[in-house]
């Protein structure tokens, strides 16, 4: 086989995910998901994927039947494309660009647990990315866990 295969993995999957419209960036400021209008009506809803693969990480916005990609935001820890907003901890601004074209949009989960996980999803791989970037020489000591020097002898003596 000539084709090589690339391996694929999913660092975190969201069930429903909604898509906003958001307004642009006021200078000095963050975005605000009550700026956002009226939460409950967004431009779209469906399924979030995390995948990694060995050319780096990706946010996959997908319809939850069909499986059809809506959105694709390239995640670069040393140049983030996610952004909290400032008001809610349920509440995103993602970078999508394609061809050269930027485009930001408001995403927003259900449960504020979902929201935690996608954080950590995202933080682990930051952290595997920056070990992967720097790699900690190997050094044979000894744990500093470990009492240093011989072993007493702690046995109770006879008589």
């Amino acid at each position: 086989m000539d084709i090589e295969e690339e391996i694929e993995s999913i660092l975190y999957i969201a069930r429903e995910v909604s898509v906003y419209k958001i307004p642009p960036l006021k200078a000095n400021e963050g975005h605000r998901a009550n700026d956002w209008g009226d939460l409950a009506q967004p431009l779209w809803k469906g399924r979030l994927r995390i995948i990694e693969k060995s050319t780096g990480a990706a946010l996959q916005f997908e319809d939850s039947q069909t499986g059809d990609l809506f959105a694709r935001a390239e995640y670069d820890p040393s140049h983030p494309s996610v952004d909290a907003v400032l008001d809610s901890s349920r509440y995103f601004v993602v970078r999508v660009e394609d061809a050269g074209r930027k485009a930001y949009i408001g995403m927003g989960f259900v449960e504020r647990s979902d929201s935690f996980d996608f954080n950590v999803a995202l933080q682990d791989y930051t952290k595997r990315f920056k070990a992967r970037l720097n790699p900690e020489p190997e050094v044979d000591e000894a744990s500093p866990y470990l009492p240093a020097g011989p072993k007493k002898d702690y046995s109770l003596k006879e008589g």
